[in-house]
């Protein structure tokens, strides 16, 4: 694959120390109402994003979650529940919870289920915004199964040949165990780019690649202050794109029968008191169930080491999916993780708001709590 070339946000930006940021993210929150399960499970998310390089679904999603707690949004100290739990399968009454909150509890499930049966799927009814869908399906693999996460959310994206936003990003993430250190992660948005590069892009002052967003009046724009509605995934192929969506569509929101992405209230919209109903679907699988867990992960070795190996095309190199969010974990973690300008803003804003330090930067003394292993708790059964 082709490396995914970031937005040049280490150029424009102050590092700060992940420990010192995660105990920020969790403060902040739990002082804006969350729980502490609530603030965990989110701190958790963001951090994911933002140590693997992937920004735009990071600690910058720390203000709008602090503004929909805050407005009603989102529940901060929900009272999740079962609604139902048929063999492999089982439904999650969110009550309106932080995404990240609903859907690690919907995974943990799903793995418990996959133990037991072989497969274990979850839908997600009452839940929000979830932000990165591989934190979810990689929580599975760390223990040693497949997890596939898929979510929709509100019309940013125009249908193939469509001039008007219809479809939500809509991400797909898969995570699979290896045997080795990392397992193969795969996390994408079926559009071109997800909304929130543009929203990054334009604190960046940085252009977009040509033919990923659209203005108003459906004319392409690479100059992120005009694009308002995004291109599906595949450029003039983009029928596949659209296609892939309306998958995550059929799980996320026909399957738990909640609001289709042309229903849902705006993420960024003027009223934060509203819940959106949103949905989500996880699956898990265990392979031990059918090959073997040894089997198979001495197939995933013999698969990626052919992967790596494969000859690459002038200047670029042949990697796996999660190499590129792997190598960037580990740069930041020996550089620290960049916030830009309009997030180091926000976040002093905040650090005002509810008189908590804001984070040091990079090489000051740092926080040692470890924010890394969150679950959820406190979920009810209707029996």
């Amino acid at each position: 694959m082709k490396v995914d070339v970031a937005p040049p946000i280490a150029e424009a930006a102050r590092h700060v120390a992940a420990d010192d940021l995660a105990r920020f993210c969790q403060t902040v929150l739990k002082r804006a109402g969350a729980s502490n399960a609530t603030a965990e499970a989110a701190t958790s998310a963001m951090m994911h994003a933002s140590t693997h390089g992937i920004d735009s679904h990071g600690v910058r999603l720390l203000d709008h979650y602090v503004r929909v707690i805050v407005g009603g949004r989102v529940n901060g100290e929900p009272n999740m529940r079962w609604a139902g739990v048929r063999g492999a399968t089982a439904t999650l009454d969110a009550d309106h919870a932080h995404g990240a909150l609903a859907t690690y509890a919907a995974m943990d499930r799903a793995v418990e289920l996959a133990h037991q049966f072989g497969l274990g799927s979850v839908a997600v009814r009452n839940s929000s915004h979830f932000g990165p869908a591989g934190a979810y399906a990689l929580t599975a693999a760390q223990k040693g199964l497949i997890g596939i996460t898929v979510c929709n959310s509100d019309s940013f994206v125009r249908l193939h040949g469509g001039s008007q936003a219809y479809h939500g990003t809509n991400p797909i993430a898969m995570a699979a165990p290896s045997g080795a250190k990392h397992p193969w992660l795969f996390d994408m948005a079926t559009s071109a780019i997800p909304y929130n590069r543009i929203i990054l892009h334009r604190s960046l002052h940085a252009p977009l690649p040509e033919g990923v967003a659209s203005s108003d009046d459906g004319h392409d724009a690479v100059d992120a202050q005009l694009a308002t509605v995004l291109a599906p995934l595949g450029g003039a192929f983009g029928y596949k794109g659209a296609g892939l969506a309306g998958m995550a569509e059929i799980f996320s929101a026909v399957l738990t029968g909640m609001q289709l992405s042309c229903e849902l209230l705006p993420m960024e919209g003027e009223d934060l008191s509203t819940p959106r109903s949103m949905g989500a679907w996880v699956l898990a699988v265990d392979p031990e169930m059918f090959i073997g867990r040894a089997r198979f992960e001495d197939a995933m070795q013999r698969y990626l080491k052919s992967l790596r190996a494969s000859p690459a095309m002038e200047g670029q190199r042949v990697m796996a999916p999660g190499d590129r969010e792997w190598t960037e974990a580990e740069r930041r973690e020996q550089t620290g993780i960049p916030l830009d300008p309009a997030t180091l803003e926000a976040f002093e804003a905040l650090s005002q708001a509810f008189d908590c330090p804001a984070p040091a930067s990079f090489g000051d003394k740092q926080s040692t709590q470890n924010q890394n292993e969150p679950r959820a708790k406190g979920v009810k059964s209707d029996g």
